[in-house]
């Protein structure tokens, strides 16, 4: 506890003297605990990547660990799914309901709930700032990063853990003097694109008004937008020269300084950090302050005080898309005419941002008490730990942004957890060859999500900004605003909570340093959980063969061999308390996203949750049933080190929308009785391939192959839609559902013609200029029953491979990211070309955000349909707008000196002086013709929202005194 840690610190339930039989295995390659396939990693290392966020600092280092980063806008949401995904993500709370449990220092990080999405009509962003909170982490401050996968190592976290665990230790103090400073500085560069005009999407147009229309010429429909009919215009026709507004080279640079002492009897650390990472697009930007104080008091031998205080401020400039405005505000203005690219008007309407604001604020505050007492064999801990996390959004927009309608709203959330952790354990050897440590636990947790958001339209002016309410909650004007009797206010005002009370137990056994037991038995207890079901109940056996010291002992080739395997199952936590309420009472949300409570006779009355859904009794827990099977082995005198997972998760008993009681006015009925499986494998390779004292080349691999199926719905049904998807039993759950596309019909005569009826589409017609879509049934009719299940929104294959080169005091680190056999929908190319549909509608689908003025993807790949066509030809669910987004990107090219033995020659004392230069974000090799194939959404789909991810240069330096 009170060394300088400043490599790697780890919790193990293995005894001291195995580990000790492998102490080169361990050296040589990550930590590995010989119960499971966990695996922890030096952040050192991991810290040198100018990373806003811990799932950046994460993505391509862990087998078994996808990130997912739609847009490179510092402080945006980024998702994580280990071991691919639970369940289907049809929305945000699938999502949230699939991330794995991320514990700093023993205490569950607690993140945003979904609910306040229940308040608005769209899920671009969630209510309030939107900040991803795993960007409060300053890695300088952590000692070591362990990715739990399987439940020989998860169970002891509870249900929580059931999506896998990401452990971060903070560094811990020292007993002597040290002092750390860690900084660096680079640039962002601003990408390269190609802008166009008015002229450039008359072009464009103009192929189709040849092709379908009399005279050709777009001049003579009158419904032909006015910003592109004049040519002569130029505003729209002129120089598109709006980019050098748009996107920029920016500044990114972060600091960290630390200090640390004391006696073995109390010491003591505490750090200061800031870092400010500037976007390359739309001015967007996240600056970071962050403190960190930790302390240990030994007052006597058997006693043992800790505490940690960990406080972060992020400060998050947003991006300004018209679409994201506009959804927040359910507000549409007159779309007729979009930005113009002409970059002096493009400045003009800028200026009118700084009329208002957007302040967007985020304080994260966690920490522990911890009281532990050693007598002998026999340890006890008890622990009291906080997460803390609220946030801040003011905005105002004048009423120029919104023709004559100014706009103000004001965000307050939070979301709080508090523990209680209790743990014993006691260990006896017998004989020297029964091995026993024995462990019981008991964990009390108490959340509470809430937000009040209020907004309001029709200011007086636009010096005013604020919106004056009265102060007292009694009177019954109490929403009537006092300053401004023609202003239209709304208030919203949540809160959700849950508790979670657990007990374990869980006994290791070794015999002869060969064979290792261990069995835990759990009981979790949820508040979110019915009353009939509130507890819940854990079994987990894992076991482990130390194959070398059993049958190859003199055997020089192999160094290590462990068979290990896990078998186990885990209780899912119900994410909303009301499930546990049964049949229940609400007020409703209407189409605008304004709540409104029904009356009769003046009265105020609840109604059923008719857009919600039903929500009956006997809601079971759900759970996962999982099995891992492993083996690491080190070879070649530990120079080559291989580590191989097979698992199988079942998820069961899961809660899904089923349509059904629309006679009643639901939309839906909440039912358990969903399951799906993940299999596949890990597979980690580390290599020491050349180690001689002047030149090294050390090499390693990490990927996850992994399958997803729907194995049982509600009911037992076979299949449901849901928007659209169709998730049917026995089919992957991350699947596309789509009509096949084989060309176009270039005359009505190559329309399919059955008893004298041409081929429909939902009743209409097929013809020239439409699509041809395939038949599958052959019905001769085109409908939902021709589509088909294909592609994958999640990776079949992801990983990294790293390359560390080392010659005298230099050294050279490659790292690769990939993904393989992974799909997407380009949703943007859809939206370039379905421009009759999309021209002028006051709805989000006919927002044009100034990159409408960016030339992207391969226009020549697409035919030529119909634009006009009822059937709406470049419709999305088709697999025409479906591209392999298979990728391979060089993500860090860093080379580094050590100046430390040069410093220490020069009577210069320091423990170690690194300075380093990288470039991140190098290249990209893929068949995708958008963006960037990373830069799409959960659900698979390229909306062109998604700002792009940098290239960026850094200079840092790394000093220990």
């Amino acid at each position: 506890m009170f060394n300088n840690d400043t490599t790697v610190r780890r919790d193990t339930t293995v005894k001291d003297s195995l580990l000790k039989d492998s102490t080169n295995f361990i050296k040589k390659r990550t930590i590995y605990n010989f119960f499971t396939d966990s695996v922890t990693k030096k952040p050192y290392e991991l810290s040198l990547f100018p990373a806003v966020s811990l799932q950046q600092l994460l993505k391509g280092k862990f087998a078994g660990l996808y990130v997912q980063e739609p847009s490179g806008e510092p402080g945006s949401v980024q998702n994580m799914f280990i071991r691919g995904a639970p369940m289907p993500l049809l929305s945000q709370r699938e999502v949230y309901q699939s991330q794995p449990l991320v514990v700093l220092d023993g205490i569950p990080i607690i993140t945003e709930h979904p609910f306040a999405f229940d308040i608005q009509q769209y899920e671009f962003n969630r209510p309030g700032p939107a900040t991803n909170i795993f960007a409060g982490i300053d890695m300088n401050n952590i000692a070591s990063i362990e990715v739990l996968k399987d439940l020989a190592a998860t169970a002891v976290y509870g249900p929580r853990a059931v999506n896998g665990v990401i452990v971060l230790s903070s560094k811990t103090p020292g007993a002597s003097r040290s002092i750390t400073f860690d900084s660096y500085i680079g640039l962002a560069q601003r990408p390269q694109v190609t802008t166009i005009n008015g002229k450039y999407e008359n072009a464009f147009r103009q192929r189709f008004y040849d092709q379908y229309t009399t005279n050709g010429r777009y001049s003579d429909d009158e419904n032909y937008p006015i910003y592109l009919s004049d040519s002569l215009n130029n505003v729209y026709s002129g120089k598109a020269d709006w980019s050098d507004l748009y996107y920029r080279n920016a500044l990114v640079y972060g600091i960290n300084f630390g200090i640390s002492g004391g006696t073995n009897r109390a010491n003591f650390r505490f750090s200061l950090g800031d870092m400010k990472n500037e976007g390359v697009a739309d001015g967007t930007a996240l600056n970071r302050y962050s403190a960190m104080f930790n302390i240990n008091m030994k007052p006597v031998k058997w006693l043992l005080f800790s505490t940690m205080v960990n406080a972060n401020r992020l400060d998050r400039t947003r991006n300004k898309n018209l679409r994201d405005r506009f959804a927040q505000i359910n507000y549409f203005p007159d779309l007729s005419a979009p930005l113009p690219p002409n970059k002096d008007y493009y400045a003009n309407y800028l200026k009118e941002y700084q009329k208002g604001f957007d302040n967007n604020k985020t304080n994260i505050i966690d920490g522990y008490a911890r009281i532990g007492v050693e007598f002998g064999k026999f340890n006890f801990s008890t622990t009291f730990g906080v997460d803390y996390n609220e946030g801040y959004r003011d905005v105002f927009y004048a009423r120029t942004l919104l023709q004559g309608n100014s706009y103000a709203s004001n965000y307050f959330g939070f979301n709080q957890r508090l523990m209680l952790d209790n743990k014993a354990t006691y260990s006896f050897n017998l004989n020297k060859v029964h091995d026993f440590q024995m462990e019981v636990g008991q964990s009390t947790q108490w959340n509470i999500y809430k937000y009040s958001n209020a907004y309001a339209y029709k200011g007086v002016n636009d010096f005013i900004k604020i919106n004056l309410l009265n102060s007292d909650p009694n009177d019954p004007n109490y929403l009537t605003p006092v300053a401004f009797p023609r202003e239209l206010t709304y208030r919203f005002l949540d809160k959700t909570r849950d508790n979670l009370v657990s007990f374990y137990g869980k006994v290791d056994y070794t015999l002869k340093e060969k064979y290792l037991l261990s069995v835990t038995l759990r009981a979790d207890g949820s508040s979110n959980a019915q009353p009939t079901s509130r507890w819940f109940y854990s079994p987990v056996v894992s076991a482990a063969w130390n194959i070398k010291k059993e049958i190859l002992k003199d055997n020089t080739t192999v160094n290590d061999l462990l068979l290990r395997v896990s078998a186990g199952r885990l209780g899912r936590l119900n994410a909303y308390d009301n499930y546990a309420q049964g049949p229940q009472y609400t007020a409703s949300v209407g189409y605008t996203g304004n709540l409104t409570v029904p009356g009769y006779n003046a009265f105020g009355v609840l109604t059923r949750p008719y857009s919600t859904g039903w929500i009956g009794y006997g809601i079971p827990w759900s759970y996962s049933d999982q099995l891992n099977l492993g083996v690491d082995a080190g070879l070649l005198n530990n120079r080559l080190h291989l580590s191989v997972d097979w698992y199988n998760k079942d998820e069961k008993n899961q809660l899904i929308g089923i349509p059904a009681f629309a006679e009643y006015g639901y939309k839906q009925s909440i039912e358990s009785g969903m399951a799906v499986n993940n299999s596949g494998i890990d597979v980690s390779i580390a290599a020491n391939i050349i180690n001689h004292k002047n030149f090294g080349w050390s090499s390693s691999l990490n990927l996850n192959h992994n399958t997803n199926k729907l194995k049982a719905l509600p009911r037992g049904l076979n299949e449901i839609i849901i928007g659209d998807k169709l998730l049917k039993v026995g089919q992957p759950v991350d699947q596309y559902w789509l009509l096949v596309n084989d060309g176009i019909y270039t005359s009505n005569d190559q329309v399919p013609v059955v008893n004298g009826q041409p081929t429909k589409y939902n009743g209409i017609p097929l013809q020239a200029g439409d699509p041809k879509w395939r038949d599958l049934n052959g019905d001769n009719a085109i409908d939902n029953n021709d589509k088909i299940l294909t592609g994958h929104s999640l990776p079949k294959i992801s990983g990294g491979f790293d390359n560390n080169f080392r010659y005298g005091n230099w050294s050279l680190n490659l790292n690769f990211y990939f993904n393989l056999g992974r799909n997407l929908i380009n949703q943007e190319m859809a939206n370039r070309f379905d421009f009759i549909n999309r021209e002028g509608n006051s709805d989000v689908n006919s927002v044009k955000e100034i990159t409408y003025w960016e030339k992207r993807g391969d226009y020549s790949k697409y035919p030529l349909y119909n634009p006009w066509s009822t059937v709406i030809p470049y419709r999305v669910d088709q697999n025409l707008f479906l591209e392999n987004a298979s990728f391979l990107k060089l993500r860090t090219v860093l080379v580094g000196y050590d100046l430390t033995k040069t410093l220490r020659r020069k009577s210069i004392n320091v423990t170690r002086f690194y300075v380093y230069a990288s470039v991140n974000n190098v290249f990209t090799i893929t068949p995708y013709t958008g963006q960037d194939p990373e830069l799409v959404n959960y659900n698979g789909y390229d909306t062109g929202y998604g700002l792009p991810i940098p290239r960026t240069y850094t200079l840092g330096v790394k000093m220990e005194l």
